[in-house]
Formats: C-alpha cells, structure tokens, sequence
C-alpha cells in the first residue's frame, strides 16, 4: 500500500492546500453572488450577468472540437502492433464499448421511465426547432456525418464527422512505421494538446465568474415564477443512471466474468477517491495503475496498455450524461422524442463519450458542441452548470471504476496466457 499511498499524496498534493481552499471559495462564492444579484439585481446587473453566461457558452463551445478531435488522435496513435497487444487491445475495446453502451442504454431507461418535464423556454432558450434541424430523416444525418471536406466539420462544428476524421488520422498513424515523421507529426498533436488544456484550466480557474452569471440568470427566471420541477427530474436521472452503472452494472458484468467485485473495489479504492476529488481520469491514471498492479497483481503489460488507453475512450458516465442531456434540450426544443431517436442517440451517445478528453469538465463541453453542431439551443446548459460540478465528480469515478473493471476483466480473460508467454521468454531451468 506505500506506493499507493505515496502516488496518491503526490497527486493530491500537486494542487497546494491553500489553493484547493481557495478554488472552493472561489466556487461557493460565485454561487452566492449570483444568488444576490439575482435576487436584488437591477435591469442593468441582469444584463451583466446575461453578457457573463453568454460569454462563457461560446468559450466552451469553442474549446471542444479542437481537444475532442486531439485527445482521440493522440489516444489511437498509440496503439502497438504484435499479437499480443493486438489481443489486449482487442478486449479493451470490447468491453469498454460494452460497458458505455450499456450506460447509455440505461440512461435511455431512466429517461423515458422518470420523463422529466420541460422547463419554460424563457430558461432553454428555445424554440421549436423541429422543422428546421431534423426535417430529414436519420439516414440523412448519418450521410452529413461523412465529411466531404476535412476543413467543414471544424468550421460548422459537426463533433460526429470530427470524430470520424481524428479516428482515420489517429488509425493512420498507428499504422506508420516509427520513423522521424512519425514521431514529428505526433509531436505536433500532442503539443497542441497540451496548448489547449493550458485553455481549458484557465477557462476552469475563472469558471466561478460564469456560474455567478447562469446562478444569477436562473434565480431572477425562478423570480418570476418560472416552474423548473422538470430540471430537478432530469437531475435525478443523470445520477440514478451514474450509480446504477457503478454499483449494479460493472459488478454484475466482473462478477459474471468470474470477479469478486469487492475485492477489486477494495484494491481501486485510491483510484476512485483521487478521481472523485480531481474529476480528472487522466489526472488519476497513476493511481489508478498502481492500485491495479499493487494491489489486484494486475499483470504490468495489461495495465500499463489497457488503462491509458481507456482513460481516454472508456466514458461511462459521460454516455450516460450526453444521452439524457441530449434528449432533455431536443425535448425542450419541441423535438418529438421517439423510440428510434433513442436508439439512435445510444449509438452517438456511445461513439461521442468515445472521443471525450478525460479532463475536468470535459463532458460538459462535448455536450455542447454536439447540441450546437445540430443547432439545437443550448442555453439550458448554463442552468445546469452551477450543478455540474457534483455530477462532474461523480461522473469522473464511474469512469474510473470502468477503467479499472475493463483493466481486471481482461486480465482475468489472458492470465493463462500472459503467464505461459512469460514461462516462454524465461530462461531455461
């Protein structure tokens, strides 16, 4: 348990005490100050605070294309060759889409079982947009998302033909040899990577700013008598789906699998205090690995390739969120929810949450793209926000919990034959 320890301390500790403090004041103090200028703002405050929650739903839509469509190229241009990787990778992405597509699933269930009621369109910002975004049938959608220009996706925003070309580009590169172009042009994605999440934490370091005007915004609607019964419905949904898929779902699917699903909470139990803390999967990857080969014997070749990995892909709990929040905003949008459109969303749901950045946040921001790629109004997203941050932790440990279900799952399938490739390569007695 020392190194684990030790690899949580760091991780913890890499965010000073002082500055934690100061961020959750910062929060909490965004949140009260809204409610104040709620409350007892002038027609010149309520402007203010509109500017302010405009001002920051363009900045997220304008930061999750570009790291969408990085984090997933950079994540496939990993990828090794061989036998034995190539089976790894194999059931790593077997069992991460099974897993997403069942959070998907029953987060459709939830939905359709609890149906939240809309909220006035003064707050969703919406109207009816039926006619004008899916007068087409879905084969229609599906053909758009095939881009005919690598440029267009980025400009109008479409995240499904962005995912489409990061997967070939990313695939690409897998492909290559290793050679100094290669590793030029991977150079190149990661660097950019890294520009943008320099964005991301500034956008996140002044976040309170943005809360304060949606929290302002929200309670001045609330004022004048604005029902939101719907919302607290829909809230309600996005968690049932997030703990059903983490004590129901993974447990059931490793305990068939032949897993005692305790023991292996017991040995990711680091893991998954780090990653409920930091909301940060990619953030809690060392932990997570260490709590996998320390404590669970995880074997290293399985670990060291399958997680980082599915820090990447294996999005549980956001399938879960962009699938409810999806069908809530076109509901909102007077867009008839039907069974087909649910199927329909399970698979995008599912192929979206597989290109999401495994940052804090980074659900929110692909949800939004999405929804503005398909020009559906997503103001109600800033009503959610002041919110966000406690499903945002939570979302962040079932993720983890997948990550590390995935990672034992598989190296329960390969044990026998990892250890007699091991008795192989050893030397001879």
């Amino acid at each position: 348990m020392n190194r684990i320890e030790e690899n949580s301390k760091k991780i913890l500790q890499s965010i000073p005490r002082r500055k934690r403090l100061f961020t959750a004041t910062f929060y909490v103090a965004g949140i009260l100050f809204g409610i104040l200028f709620g409350l007892f703002g002038t027609e010149s405050t309520n402007t203010i605070m509109n500017f302010i929650a405009t001002i920051f739903t363009r900045l997220f839509s304008f930061i999750a294309v570009p790291i969408i469509a990085l984090a997933l190229i950079t994540t496939l241009a990993k990828l090794g060759k061989g036998s034995e990787s190539g089976l790894i990778f194999v059931k790593t992405i077997t069992y991460t889409l099974l897993t997403t597509i069942i959070a998907a699933i029953v987060g459709a269930t939830l939905f359709v079982t609890f149906k939240p009621a809309n909220v006035p369109a003064e707050v969703s910002g919406a109207v009816n947009v039926e006619q004008g975004v899916l007068s087409g049938s879905y084969l229609d959608h599906f053909i758009s998302i095939v881009p005919n220009n690598i440029l267009q996706p980025f400009v109008s925003g479409n995240v499904l033909s962005v995912l489409l070309i990061a997967a070939a580009i990313g695939l690409a590169l897998a492909s290559m040899p290793h050679n100094e172009k290669r590793v030029a042009v991977e150079n190149l994605f990661m660097g950019l990577q890294d520009i943008l999440f320099k964005i991301i934490h500034a956008i996140i370091a002044i976040l309170p700013i943005g809360i304060m005007g949606f929290t302002a915004k929200l309670i001045t609607e609330l004022e004048n008598g604005l029902l939101l019964s719907g919302l607290v419905t829909y809230f309600g949904v996005v968690i049932g789906s997030n703990l059903l898929q983490m004590f129901v779902v993974l447990p059931l699917i490793m305990f068939i699998k032949g897993l005692n699903p305790l023991k292996v909470a017991r040995g990711m139990l680091p893991a998954l205090l780090v990653a409920f803390f930091s909301k940060s999967s990619a953030g809690t990857l060392p932990v997570t690995m260490a709590s996998a080969e320390d404590n669970l014997h995880v074997n290293p070749k399985v670990s060291r390739f399958v997680l980082p990995i599915c820090t990447t892909i294996n999005m549980n709990g956001c399938a879960a969120f962009i699938l409810i929040t999806s069908l809530y905003l076109m509901q909102n949008a007077g867009i008839e929810i039907t069974p087909f459109t649910i199927v329909a969303w399970i698979f995008i749901a599912t192929i979206a949450a597989v290109g999401n950045a495994g940052v804090p946040m980074g659900c929110y921001f692909l949800t939004i793209s999405l929804l503005s790629s398909m020009q559906i109004p997503v103001l109600l997203m800033g009503v959610i926000l002041p919110v966000y941050a406690i499903i945002d932790m939570l979302e962040t440990g079932v993720n983890v919990w997948s990550d590390a279900s995935v990672c034992n799952i598989v190296d329960h399938d390969l044990k026998d034959r990892l250890e007699q490739d091991n008795q192989t390569l050893s030397p001879a007695n």
